[in-house]
């Protein structure tokens, strides 16, 4: 039976693949110029875009077709979803977190939420869980012209590289520090001045003292930007970053300009792009943690008192924000709501932790 599914799903696949590259359904062709926030060369972060101009560009039979540029190479990185909206360039890769000076704090929510979901839970909110329509709405009601499509996610990154061990909250006070989204305002309570440099502006901030300490991505992606090189200290787990995703935007006039077919194309392949980001990520970890290792580094799981001092400030963070933005409360509980359902089903249905209690209902 097995073997059937599989052989159906492959012959549906097919067939919509025909469907957009055979000449009788043929549309207007669509090249999307699309500029990058991160450079295609860090694997499992950039290079997801890369994979899916590759597989649009093929399947698509010249329908679609997708540019990358690099960072900075089209428009600013930080100019991103404003080009795109205004029709400057029709299509963009970024993540909502970089965004929140123009669309608050909320806009991390799609991003990562510390002492959040996992990828797969993550996943199945934004795609079954109302998630995804929030997200647009974000854009919509802030007055920008762009489809936003959720296009690729990474498990979790590590959270913080440090000069020396950080034992207590208090080693942390009046450090500086690279420090991305809603977790920065954790830190900042803490005790710590935070920056949100751009992967290239990192180890020269290093370099020169600017900064004393950052956190950026995975160790296969961080090994990439040589932060080994200054940095002795390397701190799991990410509870800053469980999972953190990625869109691609389209400018509104351009997608509402393409057939369903090259709609439908874009959507599946953000799909299969997630998908592939993930495994990727996953499955790339474990060596470059390892030359860490040998090259000096020693790799830090957090005492309980530290995941508490975060978990405490993550706590005062979401009062604090969600009485200044009611709609940060409006998505912040929604994704509650379903991660209270969602728990249950984890804890009675994987393996779990020593220790762990299942929920009664």
């Amino acid at each position: 039976m097995k073997k059937t599914l599989t052989v159906g799903v492959v012959a549906v696949f097919a067939l919509a693949l025909l469907f957009v590259s055979t000449p009788s359904h043929a549309a207007k062709k669509v090249l999307l110029k699309l500029p990058v926030w991160f450079g295609t060369h860090l694997t499992g972060l950039g290079s997801t875009p890369k994979w899916l101009a590759e597989h649009v560009n093929k399947a698509s039979g010249g329908s679609v077709q997708i540019k990358i540029y690099e960072p900075g190479k089209l428009v600013p990185a930080k100019a991103i979803l404003e080009s795109v909206s205004k029709g400057q360039v029709n299509s963009g890769w970024s993540t909502p977190g970089y965004n929140t000076g123009v669309l608050g704090t909320k806009a991390a929510i799609f991003s990562a939420v510390p002492f959040g979901p996992d990828a797969p839970e993550f996943i199945a909110w934004v795609n079954y869980g109302g998630g995804r329509q929030l997200w647009q709405k974000m854009y919509d009601d802030a007055g920008y012209n762009v489809h936003a499509i959720p296009c690729s996610i990474i498990s979790p990154e590590t959270s913080g590289w440090f000069s020396k061990p950080i034992n207590k909250p208090s080693d942390l006070k009046g450090l500086r520090m690279r420090f991305f989204g809603l977790g920065a305002l954790v830190m900042q309570k803490l005790g710590v001045s935070t920056s949100l440099l751009s992967s290239k502006e990192i180890f020269p901030a290093l370099e020169k003292g600017a900064i004393d300490a950052t956190e950026f991505s995975m160790p296969a992606i961080d090994k990439l930007l040589g932060f080994h090189k200054i940095l002795k200290h390397n701190y799991y787990p990410g509870w800053h970053q469980p999972a953190t995703m990625f869109d691609l935007l389209i400018n509104g006039d351009t997608w509402k300009g393409m057939s369903s077919s090259q709609q439908e194309l874009l959507e599946m392949g953000c799909k299969a792009a997630m998908l592939d980001g993930l495994a990727l990520g996953e499955a790339i970890q474990f060596p470059h943690m390892q030359a860490a290792a040998e090259k000096g580094v020693t790799n830090h799981y957090w005492s309980e008192e530290m995941l508490r001092a975060f978990k405490t400030k993550w706590d005062e963070v979401v009062a604090e924000e969600s009485k200044k933005d009611p709609e940060f409360a409006v998505y912040y509980n929604q994704l509650q709501s379903f991660r209270a359902n969602y728990k249950v089903w984890n804890e009675w249905a994987y393996m779990p932790r020593p220790g762990t209690k299942r929920t009664q209902y």
